[in-house]
């Protein structure tokens, strides 16, 4: 199945119904009066979110939705029918906002969760409510409202615990798939992770995390080099971002210019993203030439007081002491929050 992850569409709330203008004609009830009903209220739009979803990709080929119109109101008192509302099921993480002002109207962080995106509208009066000691026998009813409507972007953020960043080939795939049931595309040549990776990392005593490997990012993602910073979203829900960097000799840039490069990167897509507590591992460890990248990478990280760890995914070298830290460190960030 096709990942998207962001799609515009529009939207309309159900019209509310008309009320009705009708008088009681009985025989013997010669001035029976007025018994015009009332119109029913259109339908609402709501959005649901699905555990059981992980894409926007239906709405990429639906655009429009439309609810359905309240009933008009009849005589002898007789009420439209409400609208049945439109429920429209979406992933969870899903974002919805407003086109025109990209105000946020509803976040969607647990399975089930609902909202109202738009409102239908009211059903009108029938002349019956009208009635009056004063004014016996009214002649006009009022019409339904309009339902809202407008232009919706449904924008998909991953809820993960933490993110996995670094330059393309720095090893994110094959870490995800050496530490959870993740069975992403890995290759030996850049981009070969195109979409974001979801895995669950499974700990002692049933305990588990989410880890999100996020397609590789390189110098001028901002400008739309590479695949740009389209894929940050996902990292913005993460409590930690672990960050990979490659300590193998056929790497000629220095490893420490790359961790600036990517953090630089993360401050041109959001301020909130730079903040975040992160973790630093290098990889490919089980690669020639690894000594002097490593100790250069070690001894930035220890001068600064980032965690650091070096490991090898294929090698499966120092994956447990990785994995235990993130956990209880994930541990200790949900209690602060």
């Amino acid at each position: 199945m096709k990942f998207v992850d962001y799609v515009s569409v529009y939207a309309k709330a159900g019209h509310g119904g008309r009320g009705c203008i009708s008088f009681l004609r009985e025989k013997f009830k010669p001035k029976g009066g007025p018994d015009g009903g009332d119109g029913g209220k259109g339908a609402d739009i709501i959005f649901r979110a699905d555990a059981q979803l992980n894409t926007l990709l239906d709405h990429r080929y639906k655009k429009h939705y439309k609810a359905r119109n309240g009933g008009h109101g009849k005589g002898s008192n007789k009420h439209g029918a409400a609208g049945e509302d439109l429920i429209i099921k979406v992933p969870t993480g899903t974002v919805v906002k407003n086109a025109t002002t990209e105000e946020i109207i509803a976040d969607l962080t647990a399975d089930a969760q609902e909202a109202v995106v738009l409102k239908g509208g009211r059903g009108g009066k029938g002349n019956a409510h009208f009635k009056s000691s004063t004014y016996q026998s009214p002649k006009f009813a009022q019409p339904g409202e309009d339902g809202e409507e407008a232009g919706l972007i449904l924008e998909l953020k991953l809820i993960a615990d933490a993110g996995l960043i670094g330059m393309p080939n720095a090893g994110k795939s094959t870490l995800i798939a050496a530490i959870s049931a993740a069975r992403p595309k890995i290759g030996p040549y850049p981009f070969t992770t195109l979409v974001p990776n979801l895995g669950v990392v499974k700990l002692k005593d049933y305990m588990s995390f989410t880890v999100a490997d996020i397609p590789g990012i390189i110098g001028g993602a901002h400008d739309g080099a590479g695949l740009g910073l389209q894929f940050l979203r996902h990292a913005e829900r993460t409590s930690l971002l672990i960050h990979l960097v490659d300590i193998s000799e056929h790497i000629e840039d220095d490893p420490v210019d790359i961790l600036g490069v990517i953090n630089q990167e993360l401050g041109f897509y959001h301020e909130t993203l730079i903040s975040k507590e992160q973790v630093v591992v290098g990889t490919k460890l089980d690669i020639a030439g690894a000594g002097q990248r490593l100790d250069i990478l070690r001894q930035h990280c220890a001068e600064h007081e980032i965690p650091f760890f070096a490991i090898s995914a294929v090698a499966h070298q120092g994956l447990d002491e990785l994995v235990s830290f993130i956990s209880e460190r994930l541990i200790t960030l949900k209690k602060l929050v």
